[in-house]
């Protein structure tokens, strides 16, 4: 599982968000988060959050993420505002679904939210081999 941010200035094109999107994918993560970032830089702008929301949602798609999946959540990191708890900056903002299965429709408001009720830990097998990627070895003498 992964967050995603995009930022509300520069939106999605610009930065790495979409190169962070695609390794994601790549690495055979499939949730994500999606989180706007800096919201209170543009005033907490609807039309703002939901240009960068469609660009976002298209881009994920075309990478091959599920975008029913998706909660995508406006919030200020330097304000702390929708990372815990609800802002009332953005009365606009009607809070994040996202469909887990054909069955199960989850629903929440800030960032925290969607970390409690849609990241699920991988299943492991305790009694497993125990493996460990090795990224270089070291000669000391």
């Amino acid at each position: 599982a992964a967050i995603a941010k995009a930022d509300a200035k520069l939106g999605v094109d610009e930065g790495q968000t979409r190169q962070h999107a695609r390794l994601l994918f790549l690495l055979g993560i499939e949730q994500i988060i999606v989180g706007i970032n800096k919201m209170d830089s543009c005033d907490w702008s609807e039309t703002r959050y939901n240009e960068i929301k469609e660009e976002f949602i298209k881009m994920v798609t075309a990478i091959g993420f599920k975008p029913k999946r998706v909660p995508v959540i406006p919030y200020s990191g330097f304000n702390g505002d929708n990372l815990v708890t609800k802002s009332d900056k953005c009365p606009w903002y009607k809070g994040w679904k996202a469909n887990l299965n054909k069955d199960t429709t989850i629903e929440g408001f800030t960032i925290l939210d969607a970390l409690d009720l849609l990241i699920k830990p991988p299943q492991r097998n305790p009694e497993g081999p125990l493996r460990l990627p090795v990224s270089n070895i070291y000669n000391i003498k």
